[in-house]
């Protein structure tokens, strides 16, 4: 019985350690700290080749000249009706390669036109879908550089609406406390107005009680003045006149009009 143990013991090392082998070996050396690739911003990286990229056929039509293609990443999308890509098959990639037009695209589809497999495929072979397809394009690399420039306009838009927006926002979050503040301010100006009105009034009334003690002094005055004048008034002297004049005064029996001179 320990013999046996030993052996099973041996049977157990022998089978389990290369299975820990394989399954140490063939796992990733990933960093421990930081992040697998660059930040681009989900941009073009410059360090990656985006002229290559693998496809699989999902469906084809009964000519066998239209298929659909699923791509392993979405940069795809960015095909147009009517570009030309070049592409391989995986299991025959010594052969050539064979031509197709884009037809239409979608989210991790498109669908393309080839006219002859005859360069990338045997003829008596079956064009299988699923078939993994290993693409060439140097329109698709033109397109990501393009969409990465304008995405960075795009970014920069986003930022300044983002920042109008952060404005707007504010704006309407204190509303009720810029309109009390608003408020509070024109109060402030109503009251001094107030405040400068009140004072003018003031210095109309004291002007008024001003003006009517100087309208007494210079009605006193001109009286004053009006009684001086009379008793300063030079008259004339006329002899004829003022003595018929005083007749009058005296009630002698006098003619209505003083004589007229007699010339000798």
């Amino acid at each position: 019985m320990k013999l046996n143990g030993q052996r099973g013991l041996l049977f157990f090392f022998v089978l389990v350690l290369p299975l820990t082998a394989w399954a140490i070996g063939v796992e990733p050396k990933l960093p421990d700290e930081g992040v697998l690739s660059p930040n681009v911003n989900d941009g073009m990286d410059p360090t990656l080749n985006y002229d290559v990229f693998t496809g699989r056929v999902s469906d084809k039509d009964d000519s066998g000249r239209i298929f659909k293609v699923r791509s392993e990443n979405n940069n795809s999308k960015l095909f147009r009706a009517g570009d030309t890509l070049y592409f391989r098959v995986q299991e025959h990639e010594s052969r050539d390669r064979c031509k197709g037009f884009v037809r239409n695209v979608e989210d991790f589809y498109f669908s393309m036109y080839v006219e002859n497999l005859a360069p990338c495929w045997h003829y008596k072979e079956y064009f299988r879908r699923g078939t993994v397809l290993i693409f060439e394009s140097k329109v698709l690399a033109e397109r990501a550089f393009e969409a990465t420039k304008y995405r960075d306009i795009l970014i920069l838009r986003k930022e300044d609406h983002l920042k109008q927006l952060n404005g707007i926002n504010h704006f309407l979050w204190t509303f009720d406390q810029q309109k009390i503040k608003v408020a509070a301010e024109y109060d402030e100006r109503i009251l001094e107005l107030q405040k400068l009105k009140q004072s003018a009034l003031d210095d109309l009334v004291t002007k008024k009680e001003e003006k009517i003690t100087l309208q007494a002094v210079l009605q006193k005055k001109l009286v004053e003045m009006d009684e001086a004048l009379k008793l300063y008034r030079v008259e004339r002297q006329e002899l004829i006149t003022d003595r018929w004049n005083l007749d009058h005064d005296m009630a002698l029996p006098v003619g209505q009009r003083p004589q007229d001179m007699k010339k000798r």
